[in-house]
């Protein structure tokens, strides 16, 4: 047993046990959408989450399983952590009924985040559709955090309808902050309420001005990537500058029990964050 600093006796080679599950505090829990709720935890043996942005956590509850989720925080935020879970299933809808308070399970972090120092220096686009803004939010705060550590930051966000928008004080942050980061959104159908754009994420593309040499994050659903590439290749972003967040097929979190792979990777080992120049070639990755 050793002191961790923060008051408490913990066992450090338990905290760096990929297998072991940890007790996490909910110290908020808040349903955004009608399928979406944000949690914000503490782990209870004081200890941190160490994780980059980019990386998952396996999140649980005793005698339902658990499910993969992506950081919804920076790291650069030490005290605690977001995720978001969408009701989709059984153990996402026993995480989604539990309140402040109440525990989480977590093991993590898992797999390989963003490419952080390729990204210094550079200017930085992020393209986030719907759900896809949870893991990538971790960066965003990141970058924000460290804002002068990087060039020009923009920023695309694209929901199905103005409800389905996540993380709506964020947005009406970014909205104000044009100096900070460029912020771009689009709804798929609009409402009476709605002044925005209505189309595809692409159609962003025309507001801003992209350099050849912006690093570019993408994650969104799987119908999104291959038009928002096709975009990056018109604007001359090479193929080892986008990084694609393949956030989805994954299980165990520790590449056991073959779920997430596809040929010779594993998302949740060799990624979730892969640059498109590495996976091109794999045509499942994109279905």
């Amino acid at each position: 047993m050793s002191n961790c600093g923060n008051g408490c006796s913990c066992n450090d080679s338990a905290i760096d046990n990929v297998f072991l599950p940890r007790e996490a505090e909910i110290l908020r829990a808040e349903q955004v959408t009608a399928s979406e709720k944000h949690f914000t935890l503490k782990m209870k043996d004081g200890k941190g989450m160490d994780f980059q942005p980019g990386q998952i956590a396996e999140v649980g509850v005793f005698g339902y399983g658990e499910i993969p989720l992506g950081f919804a925080s920076s790291p650069t935020r030490t005290h605690s952590f977001d995720l978001v879970v969408r009701t989709v299933g059984r153990v996402s809808t026993a995480i989604n009924k539990l309140e402040k308070g109440q525990s989480l399970w977590v093991r993590g972090p898992l797999g390989s985040g963003f490419n952080l120092e390729e990204m210094r220096g550079h200017d930085v686009l992020i393209v986030a559709g719907g759900i896809g803004l949870c893991p990538t939010r971790s960066l965003i705060q990141y970058i924000l955090d460290r804002r002068s550590e990087f060039g020009k930051f923009t920023l695309f966000f694209g929901a199905r309808t103005p409800k389905d928008q996540l993380f709506t004080d964020d947005l009406v942050q970014w909205r104000k902050t044009k100096d900070v980061v460029e912020y771009h959104e689009t709804v798929d159908k609009g409402d009476d309420s709605w002044k925005g754009n209505v189309g595809v994420i692409t159609t962003l593309f025309a507001k801003t001005k992209i350099s050849p040499d912006t690093r570019v994050v993408v994650c969104g659903p799987p119908v999104m990537y291959k038009f928002v590439i096709r975009e990056l290749a018109k604007l001359g972003v090479p193929e080892n500058h986008v990084y694609l967040d393949l956030e989805r097929r994954m299980k165990c979190g520790i590449g056991k029990c073959g779920h997430c792979q596809i040929n010779d990777k594993y998302v949740c080992v060799d990624g979730p964050v892969f640059t498109y120049s590495d996976i091109k070639h794999l045509e499942e990755a994109f279905a």
